[in-house]
């Protein structure tokens, strides 16, 4: 194992902060709003969309555990790629990450802007980066403390829009229903739009070495942070599809807000937006954790500046890298409304787990070993071809652009 050079960084996390950072990642905004593209996509067949994104999940979070035991660094798949496949394949994973997510960022951020002053959207989503990067920058405990407020409040509201509905006498069972109206290639459409609402995990991997006992931390605090996240969605999912039904539902703007105010409860509405205010907040602080984690990693092989991969003396956190991505994503917030041109990240982020499942490959050469891997791979790369044509020609050509930039880097060393 290549082990980091320079000074790293303090093991400070244990079970209950990993999955708390886990599950602010993957119960972030993405339930506020995934469930209305894969509505539209799948129709009636959106369980199954949901029990695909499930299964693929799994597979791609259990590879994931078990790499990051055995390399507990900061970096995620970035370094899993590198040890196991070679540098290119850890660099592609690391830059389809780095790229998709910092567009993700400024996503969150905007979608924070929208929900708390519309008319002021820039100015707020900016607002939001500068003030979660100086948490971030003040050391990952505090982020873990204020991550777990905030999955407090996001789960409270989760658990009041599943009640409401389910208790309001206005659910339709027709509306549960399974089917294909959506046919085949619309529930592999669902479940990869769903899928990016679970993709939070990876941030657990991605902070390895920030976890104290990381070996037995990490392949816990995975599967537990996924299942309850599992457990969370498909309640939500069932509840918001009883009362709306798969049609309604892909037309809604807001649909857990619609879903409250059909059940006959519009007061609840604000309760709602404050929620996904403070859900996308959760998915911004986490993101630019992960974000910077692998920025650092990929710093210190030097396939980003240098410079980028100090650690503060004080607080033990890549403190230039930190700031970097809250630069860049803080731009981005200000000067351009990204939140219908991400689709590439979804591309993104599923080439990043096909590389990890194509590294935990090759750890064991058993069959039984290799299942998962062999099938989170397959799933991931029929999900990230199942994506709009749009998606995925654009995220085709932003990983085509950092092959091109590493062949050129490599002619030049």
């Amino acid at each position: 194992m290549t082990h980091p050079s320079g000074p790293g960084l303090r093991r400070t996390l244990g079970v209950s902060d990993a999955v708390v950072i886990g599950l602010g990642s993957m119960v972030g905004a993405g339930i506020f709003a995934a469930l209305a593209p894969a509505a539209r996509a799948a129709g009636s067949g959106l369980l199954l969309g949901l029990a695909l994104a499930a299964v693929v999940a799994y597979c791609n979070a259990m590879a994931s555990a078990r790499l990051a035991a055995l390399y507990p660094a900061s970096g995620g798949t970035y370094v899993y790629g590198r040890e196991r496949l070679g540098p290119f394949w850890g660099y592609l994973a690391g830059w389809s990450f780095v790229v998709g997510k910092t567009a993700s960022c400024a996503a969150m951020a905007l979608t924070v802007g929208a929900y708390v002053w519309p008319e002021q959207a820039h100015a707020v989503a900016v607002a939001a980066v500068v003030a979660l990067t100086a948490v971030n920058y003040g050391g990952v405990q505090k982020s873990a403390r204020l991550t777990r407020a905030i999955v407090a409040v996001v789960l409270a509201v989760l658990v009041l829009v599943v009640a409401v509905c389910l208790g309001s006498g206005h659910t339709v069972a027709a509306h549960l229903d399974i089917g294909l109206s959506g046919g085949l290639g619309g529930v592999l459409q669902a479940g990869g739009l769903l899928f990016f609402a679970f993709a939070g995990y990876a941030r657990i991997a991605t902070l390895g070495e920030e976890v104290r006992d990381p070996a037995r931390t990490i392949p816990r605090a995975i599967p537990l942070a996924l299942g309850i996240a599992l457990a969370v969605y498909a309640c939500v999912a069932v509840a918001v599809l009883a009362v709306l039904g798969p049609d309604r539902l892909g037309q809604a703007a807001a649909p857990l807000a619609e879903a409250v105010r059909a059940a006959g409860l519009p007061g609840l509405v604000p309760v709602v937006r404050v929620g996904a205010v403070v859900a996308a907040l959760g998915s911004l602080l986490a993101l630019i954790l992960g974000v910077s984690r692998t920025v650092l990693a990929m710093a210190r092989d030097r396939h980003l500046p240098g410079a980028l991969a100090a650690v503060h003396p004080r607080f033990q956190v890549p403190h230039r890298a930190e700031l970097a991505v809250g630069a860049v994503v803080a731009v981005l917030a200000a000067t351009a409304d990204v939140r219908g041109a991400i689709g590439f990240s979804s591309f993104g982020v599923l080439t990043y787990y096909a590389i990890a499942n194509a590294s935990a490959w090759t750890l064991d050469p058993s069959p039984r070993a290799r299942a998962l891997p062999a099938l989170g791979l397959l799933g991931c790369a029929v999900l990230a071809f199942s994506l709009p044509g749009v998606s995925v020609l654009v995220g085709a050509a932003v990983l085509a652009a950092g092959a091109v930039a590493y062949g050129v880097r490599a002619r030049s060393a």
